[in-house]
């Protein structure tokens, strides 16, 4: 005979559509039932968009958190000689800070378990950026993720089929029914999988701007608290930066082009912008750990971060000397006028990586490891009409139009102010 469930999904949605706060009992049920497959799809979707639509509570969000944890394993650190710390990113156009940041705070002295996604959309994903190097491997068991972080100090991997097991359920149907923009929905997503990823603290970079999943910088601001709420809640040392993605980040978008980069970064040199945010984010992470006398500048220039990188790439596989993938064609757009170059929209860019075959449209499909684009001016910088302004990379050439016809407009070239966001907007603590 089945058990007889304590709830039934349909009073739980008529709860929540007529703004009632669900309890402890009710929400620990929901998310367990939907995970043993109790409640069906169509169900849990109701219940995505009431929530989208009225909201939770910061209880009701805190304990929505915890039942996704609770639906799986919790990773542990405790064996490791050195205080763990994580960084988590909303994800941008260019935004390949994670590939220097990770060894640079290894080499610093603190263990960075740093568990990444695919991307999806316009917004690239770290795990497709490595697949650009050779023999790199995203899927590693728990006991090879722990030694690779005793060997390197740094692991950048794919989290586990064990982690948060509902937040995988949950996150497959926000993206086929509208529900992805819910506070709630998204800071319990990042922060399931973080705390129960198991370090002991956690430094955010919430993106805002055109470029950015949260495009206003007062709902930008809304998830950087609430995420910071849910670390706090769990006993995990949290704080998050709020920063710009206006316009795109360094001066690549796609997956071998911005590895190429980051290796620029880690050699010393690398776009201005990149190198800021990097070594922003390596001293909040160590000061949140206690590790002091250690200037993260210093190891990008003496090349210890880059020794890191490249144990770490070989750990899991990798040839850190092999070529990175070149997209087989190229086509180099120039500037219509000369000026200065006032704007440039982070969205239209991240889509034109995309159309180029950079990122997927759903999950599961390939992506071109060489496809992507680079930028050769940025707003504040002059440029002549005729000059290279984007070169666009792909191995289909017949990709090419789509990607033109969403750039055109992308920037603004003229005389007079260049408005943008600071690199950091707020910090939140």
């Amino acid at each position: 005979m089945s058990a007889v469930e304590p709830f039934s999904a349909v009073e739980i949605i008529a709860a929540k559509r007529d703004k009632f706060t669900l309890t402890n009992p009710q929400i620990d049920w929901v998310v367990d039932a939907y995970t043993r497959g109790v409640v069906a799809d169509e169900q849990m979707s109701a219940l995505l968009m009431a929530i989208l639509l009225n909201g939770m509570n910061s209880q009701e969000i805190s304990r929505w958190t915890n039942a996704m944890i609770n639906s799986g394993e919790k990773m542990n650190w405790s064996a490791l000689d050195r205080p763990t710390v994580d960084k988590h990113s909303t994800g941008g156009v260019g935004d390949k800070i994670t590939l220097p940041l990770a060894p640079l705070v290894a080499a610093c002295g603190a263990a960075v378990p740093q568990l990444s996604g695919r991307g999806l959309g316009h917004t690239g994903g770290t795990l497709d950026k490595l697949e650009a190097i050779s023999g790199w491997q995203a899927s590693l068991s728990n006991e090879k993720m722990l030694q690779v972080l005793q060997e390197c100090g740094a692991v950048i991997c794919a989290a586990g089929a064990g982690l948060a097991p509902a937040d995988k359920k949950l996150y497959a149907l926000r993206d086929v029914t509208a529900t992805v923009e819910a506070i709630p929905l998204i800071a319990s997503s990042i922060m399931s999988k973080k705390i129960a990823e198991g370090t002991s603290a956690l430094v955010l970079d919430v993106k805002t701007g055109g470029g950015a999943f949260m495009s206003d910088p007062l709902k930008a601001r809304e998830l950087a608290q609430t995420m910071v709420g849910l670390g706090k809640d769990a006993g995990v040392k949290t704080l998050a930066l709020v920063t710009a993605m206006d316009i795109p980040l360094g001066l690549t978008a796609g997956n071998a082009l911005e590895v190429r980069e980051s290796l620029e970064v880690l050699s010393g040199g690398g776009p201005a912008d990149v190198v800021e945010l990097t070594v922003i984010f390596a001293r909040e992470m160590l000061e949140l750990v206690g590790i002091k006398g250690k200037d993260p500048a210093n190891a990008l220039r003496d090349g210890s971060a880059m020794d890191v990188w490249r144990k770490m790439i070989s750990a899991q596989g990798g040839n850190p000397d092999a070529p990175l993938p070149v997209a087989k064609e190229n086509l180099t757009i120039t500037a219509e006028s000369s000026g200065t170059i006032l704007s440039m929209d982070a969205m239209s860019v991240g889509l034109a990586a995309w159309r180029l075959g950079a990122g997927r449209s759903r999950q599961g499909e390939s992506v071109q490891s060489g496809a992507g684009i680079e930028i050769h001016k940025k707003p504040g910088e002059k440029i002549a009409a005729g000059e290279a302004l984007y070169t666009l990379h792909t191995d289909t050439p017949e990709r090419f139009a789509r990607a033109q016809e969403v750039l055109e407009g992308s920037v603004a070239i003229g005389s007079g102010e260049v408005k943008r966001l600071p690199l950091i907007v707020e910090r939140i603590s």
